[in-house]
């Protein structure tokens, strides 16, 4: 048994390893021919892995919520209260506290979706949608009340916070920033990403990180995982188990707002000098599109939350940049649709297939993008991933259904 796993795990590895190359491989191809060098500058990486934190944190934490049965729609607004918390802590006691308020005001809000769901067995949308407006009311008004007389401070925002440490790695970061700006056919482009982790990483992004690979471990390795998945999946045949399915909810759910709160408290202090209200964009159903693109599983989700933190970080640089992105999704698609027909689905891959080759035409046809399409790039890139992905998701049985002690007899 333990050899057949192994042997698993190493395909899966091989696989991983020969999908990221061939990605950095066609992101070099598409960088020649565009003649764009900033659609794989150390620049663009380092704005991607800022950009894909927050939405990484927010995916992550819907992970953990939805593996046992909640759905949390409330993510953004736990995100938004973690963008206060972050400020408020920061400015009294430090980056760092600042982080760890950002945590506890996200399980604050983690907590209300958990009663309102978990206990009173509110419909796990409406509680969502309740916990953002809350939050969202809630940030705005702790604002107004504290932040207006504060140095740097207004009814709205809280600027000039310290952030957390930088990490540049000596003569590592000076060497491959030398080879990235050679422009070389794909030694280049992965110099750029290993100048983007080398050069002023933030410590906070490792911390993102480290949570995904903290939580794969957590929710898959141990028993405590198996016991909070096995209420997202049965939480009856669970509950004749033993396993305390109300007590395992909580826990998730408030692990959950706690992870969105840190992503908010990311946009305060790493993504931007201080709070402002409104900052998190959206990212919390980014976040959670990226959870779901991901298929519920934590490689998945941080390859979804790259995704859109890349085409965020284009977006940022410069329309040439955009540009380039056309050519590139116009391949991913057309080799998407070629895998699909050579699995047979061969009505799924002509769909796929004629967006690609349209997105190929457009990118043959013009010389630039228009400017409100720009600002629209990763929202855009979102619905056009979840709909090619639609057909190969499988949410955790009992996500979303209500639940009462008892209902296993």
């Amino acid at each position: 048994m333990t050899t057949a796993i192994e042997t698993v795990a190493r395909k899966a590895t091989q696989h991983w390893f020969l999908l990221v190359v061939g990605i950095i491989a066609v992101v070099s191809l598409v960088r020649i021919v565009s003649s764009t060098d900033d659609i794989s500058s150390p620049g663009t990486i380092r704005a991607a892995i800022i950009a894909t934190c927050p939405i990484l944190m927010a995916a992550l934490g819907g992970l953990w919520a939805e593996r046992a049965g909640v759905v949390n729609i409330g993510l953004e607004g736990q995100m938004i209260l973690g963008t206060w918390g972050a400020a408020y802590f920061t400015y009294q006691a430090g980056p760092w506290a600042g982080v760890a308020g950002a945590a506890l005001f996200g399980v604050i809000g983690g907590l209300l979706h958990a009663v309102a769901t978990v206990t009173f067995g509110v419909d796990h949308i409406v509680s969502g949608v309740a916990v953002n407006l809350i939050g969202a009311g809630a940030a705005t008004f702790l604002a107004e009340a504290l932040f207006s007389d504060l140095k740097g401070g207004g009814p709205r925002q809280l600027v000039g916070l310290d952030s957390p440490t930088k990490i540049t790695v000596p003569g590592i970061s000076d060497v491959s920033l030398d080879i990235a700006d050679r422009h070389w056919f794909f030694v280049s482009d992965v110099a750029s990403f290993v100048a983007a982790l080398t050069t002023g990483l933030s410590t906070l992004s490792i911390v993102v990180f480290a949570l995904v690979a903290i939580s794969g471990y957590v929710l898959w390795r141990t028993p405590f995982g198996l016991r909070l998945r096995s209420c997202g999946e049965n939480p009856q045949a669970a509950e004749t188990l033993g396993v305390n399915v109300y007590l395992y909810k909580y826990i998730a759910v408030l692990i959950s707002g706690g992870l969105a709160g840190i992503g908010g408290g990311f946009l305060a202090l790493v993504a931007s000098s201080g709070f402002n209200t409104g900052q998190t964009g959206g990212r919390g159903y980014i976040g959670l599109a990226a959870m779901i693109f991901g298929n519920w599983r934590p490689g998945g989700l941080l390859a979804g939350a790259l995704t859109f933190g890349y085409t965020d970080s284009l977006r940022l640089r410069n329309a040439d940049a955009v540009h380039a992105l056309l050519l590139l999704l116009a391949i991913g698609l057309l080799a998407f649709a070629a895998l699909r027909a050579v699995r047979g689905s061969w009505r799924s891959g002509v769909g796929i297939g004629v967006v690609g080759a349209l997105l190929l035409v457009w990118y043959l046809g013009t010389e630039t993008v228009p400017r409100d399409f720009t600002s629209m790039t990763p929202y855009v890139t979102t619905m056009l991933v979840l709909a090619l992905g639609a057909q190969r998701l499988r949410m955790p049985a009992a996500d979303g259904i209500p639940y009462r002690r008892g209902s296993a007899g």
